[in-house]
Formats: structure tokens, C-alpha cells, sequence
């Protein structure tokens, strides 16, 4: 059964390097405390737990199962976020490092059937839904393990590229993660991405 990513078009390729331009995406996300492993396994928990049923069907007392998607992204966070809607946040810097980190943000991307207004709510508070509008991103394709190490290793790899390319970074860099745990690590399929202006 194939599993629906978001759209995107390549507008560079280069090697593992690309830009790409997304087409609006809806995601379910948390924020979760600890290093990358705990902050991404309780997020995906939390988010799991929201997809495979504990929400609500509007105006309804049942709930639905909504398809799971990929990749699962996870992005370093600078401080504690408000629950409001939209959240924003602002980065430490244009470079953060993510082996300091210790607030993440983790998020599923809803299959494309969604809109905010048709998606089921959920039950746990700590799970928010929001749009996210088309955007152009910086992105590193790799495979294997990812130690915080090689995570940001690859992250300083991708903004050196980005840089040299005249690319105007604008978010946090995200690591997204495309495959169960139990993949063999040759066949894993990471991404690093960043935001970046319009080329």
C-alpha cells in the first residue's frame, strides 16, 4: 500500500541536493522536550495516538482513523511555544546546532483528503493541527542512521550548500524521516530541509 507524501516540484537538482517548491500542506504536530530520540519517539506517540483514533468526527460523537503519511519531521525548537494558532517560532540563529537542542517540534503531514475544516479533532490538547502554505525549501537527501552527530554534520553540509548558492535562508532546518524503525539503514530514506526565500 503506497503511502502519500507531500507534493513538491524539483526545481534544482544537484547531486543529494535539491530546491524544491511545495505545494500547502495540513500537519498534526506537538512540541516534546529531551535530545532528538526521546522528543521524536513521544511526539510520534502523541501523533499516533491522534491518527489511529482519539479524535472527533465533527459534529459527531465518533471518531476515524486517518491514513498514516510520510515522512515523520522533527525541528529544533528555541523556546516554549504558546498553543495558539498559527504558532511561529523564531530560531536561535541561522545555523542552529540540534545536538543542544532540547525542545522540538515533531509533525505528520495529513493525507491531501484534508482541509482544516473537514479533518477530525483531536482529543489530546497537546496535539494542534495547522495549514502550512506553499514554500520553497533547501533539502539533502541521505540514507542511514541519524546520530545527532550525522544530523548535524548533514545540516552544516546543506547550509554551506545553500550559502554558496546564494540561497536566503529562512527557518529552522528539519529532519524528516520517511521510513519505519525497522528499516535496514542503507535502505532509510532522511532528509534534511530548510526554508528558503524564492529562487
Amino acid at each position: 500500500m503506497a503511502i502519500e507524501e507531500p507534493k513538491y516540484e524539483v526545481l534544482l537538482a544537484e547531486s543529494s541536493f535539491e530546491i524544491r517548491h511545495y505545494a500547502p500542506i495540513l500537519i498534526a504536530e506537538v512540541t516534546t522536550e529531551g535530545d532528538m530520540d526521546e522528543a521524536s519517539s513521544k511526539g510520534f506517540r502523541l501523533i499516533a495516538d491522534f491518527i489511529f483514533g482519539n479524535n472527533q468526527v465533527a459534529d459527531s460523537s465518533s471518531s476515524e482513523k486517518i491514513a498514516m503519511t510520510a515522512p515523520v519531521t522533527v525541528e529544533p525548537q528555541s523556546s516554549k511555544i504558546a498553543m495558539t494558532a498559527p504558532v511561529t517560532v523564531e530560531p536561535q540563529s541561522d545555523q542552529p546546532n540540534m545536538q543542544l537542542a532540547k525542545l522540538w517540534r515533531v509533525q505528520f503531514v495529513m493525507p491531501s483528503r484534508y482541509t482544516l475544516a473537514s479533518i477530525p479533532r483531536p482529543k489530546n490538547s497537546l496535539v494542534s493541527l495547522r495549514e502550512i502554505p506553499s514554500k520553497h525549501y533547501a533539502v539533502l537527501q541521505y540514507s542511514g542512521f541519524n546520530s545527532l552527530a550525522r544530523v548535524q554534520s548533514k545540516t552544516q553540509e546543506l547550509t554551506e550548500w545553500a550559502l554558496k548558492r546564494n540561497l536566503k535562508l529562512l527557518g529552522t532546518p528539519q529532519l524528516s524521516r520517511y521510513d519505519p524503525p525497522w528499516t535496514l539503514p542503507m535502505f532509510r530514506r532522511n532528509e534534511i530541509k530548510v526554508e528558503i526565500s524564492a529562487p
